[in-house]
């Protein structure tokens, strides 16, 4: 694993010149707010948009990283410094991103000591390791849910369980996957056999004083601003769709809503004449559709209930490894795909843990291969500049042609057996999607229509992920 952390942060360091999100002056914002002001301020503060909006372990990381940040550039600390990027800032954010994912290097280091076959485990963890989409998004926090992971495939259930509650604490978005917890850790740690009779209550005890502790350390020290809190938290006056579309089952029915408006005005229906003018509607407030019925937050939540239900319920009635890891991530694609106000990296919440699939057979690398290409390529829109498209191709393929290949390898299956015909088609027109984006589409328009390429991705990676998530149910209950 030595090389591969080399690797990675030869890489990293090589891009810290590279193109800056937004999340850059979103970090820097919250260094600002925990060094600068008492706690009492942290989640009332709002001087930037970019206001602190995760729960509190998170608020203390960046309170920890903010000792060191002073002793590189005070100025990068004070909080009406808004959008301030000076070099030694840029460089200083980016080593902690490299050097808190040292965090994902040990819980992987583990997993490979405890999941088996060395050479799988090894090609796993180095596909995890080496992500795309981890050079977009940092792999710190998929560190601890691997660490969870790990500590439930050694049997250490209560120790999982509270790595995963740590985790929540960290960043909320895992509540996504907090139902296969809750089910996995009821059946499988709190009755000591399958007969309903072996329920035990010291053990139940156990798990939930555990759980209660990490978030009553968490959530005490703010309990007067609890109201704030979970306000920035859960901001449900946010609409349906992000701005760029997430690509999940709300891009595909929000670009059908498009192409109905279409059908309408030649067949005279009755349309929403105030939907109709936006192509990024749902960045903020109510989200309205033209043609198609409006869709609210409770109506997200109860479908992916149901989605996340099909799935619990096998692993209520067989609550082993296997089946927990199938359920959480499927419980996680739930999420992703019928979730509210669903961000376009959150994909990486399936991807990295249906690696841990990947190898356990020819179907799994199968559906893992289609995840990973509509899912990575769905990231692509977030590195926009043109002189970052040869970097995130040539990673891509590169780890493409080396993880499946590899995997199949492992399998003694045959890399052209692993994908059908259909299948190679739809990634052939990722291809021809890459280059309509970033070069026809400009000749075509010469600045216009600046949406549309991320409609088409949207709605293109929007596809495959649906037809993953399909092929990952399929695997789950054959």
């Amino acid at each position: 694993m030595s090389d591969l952390l080399i690797a990675s942060t030869i890489l990293k360091i090589l891009l810290i010149p590279a193109y800056r999100s937004t999340d850059f002056e979103v970090h820097r914002n919250w260094l600002a707010i925990t060094h600068s002001l008492p706690i009492s301020k942290w989640y009332i503060e709002k001087t930037s948009i970019w206001t602190l909006d995760y729960p509190p372990f998170f608020a203390w990381f960046e309170k920890f990283w903010s000792a060191f940040a002073q002793l590189v550039d005070p100025a990068m600390l004070v909080v009406d410094n808004l959008e301030y990027a000076s070099w030694k800032t840029v460089v200083f954010q980016r080593m902690t991103v490299i050097i808190s994912e040292l965090v994902l290097y040990w819980s992987l280091k583990r997993y490979i000591r405890y999941f088996g076959n060395q050479y799988v485990n090894w090609l796993i963890a180095a596909s995890i390791f080496l992500h795309p989409g981890l050079l977009i998004y940092n792999g710190f926090l998929y560190g601890i849910l691997l660490l969870s992971i790990v500590e439930a495939k050694r049997g250490q259930l209560l120790l999982s369980g509270i790595l995963f509650a740590v985790l929540l604490n960290f960043k909320h978005i895992y509540l996504y996957m907090a139902p296969a917890y809750f089910v996995y850790l009821l059946k499988a740690y709190c009755f000591t056999s399958t007969e309903l009779s072996s329920f035990s209550i010291q053990r139940f005890i156990n798990l939930g004083g555990s759980v209660i502790a990490v978030f009553a350390l968490s959530l005490g020290p703010f309990i007067h601003q609890l109201p704030a809190l979970v306000g920035r938290l859960f901001p449900f006056t946010r609409g349906l769709c992000h701005a760029y579309w997430a690509p999940n089952f709300w891009a595909l029915y929000a670009a059908a809503d498009r192409c109905l408006i279409f059908a309408g005005k030649r067949l005279g229906w009755s349309m929403n004449k105030a939907a109709m003018g936006s192509m990024t509607r749902g960045y903020v407030g109510d989200t309205q559709f033209a043609v198609l019925p409006d869709v609210q937050a409770s109506h997200t939540m109860i479908l992916t209930l149901i989605a996340q239900l099909a799935v619990l319920q096998l692993l209520w009635r067989k609550p082993t490894f296997d089946n927990f890891l199938s359920a959480l991530t499927l419980c996680g694609f739930a999420s992703f795909l019928f979730g509210w106000h669903v961000h376009e990296k959150a994909i990486l919440i399936v991807l990295i843990p249906y690696s841990l699939m990947a190898a356990n057979s020819k179907r799994h690398l199968r559906a893992f291969a289609m995840l990973s290409a509509a899912g990575i390529y769905s990231l692509y829109p977030l590195l926009f500049h043109a002189a970052e498209t040869p970097i995130k191709v040539t990673f891509t393929i590169v780890w493409a042609l080396i993880v499946i290949p590899g995997l199949a390898f492992a399998m003694k299956t045959p890399v052209k057996s692993v994908l059908q015909p259909v299948e190679l088609l739809y990634l052939s027109g990722l291809v021809a999607l890459q280059l309509y984006s970033s070069v026809v589409h400009e000749l075509l328009f010469v600045g216009d229509l600046q949406f549309l390429p991320l409609l088409l991705t949207s709605v293109y990676c929007g596809a495959g992920v649906m037809y993953g998530y399909l092929l990952a149910m399929n695997n789950c209950f054959t």
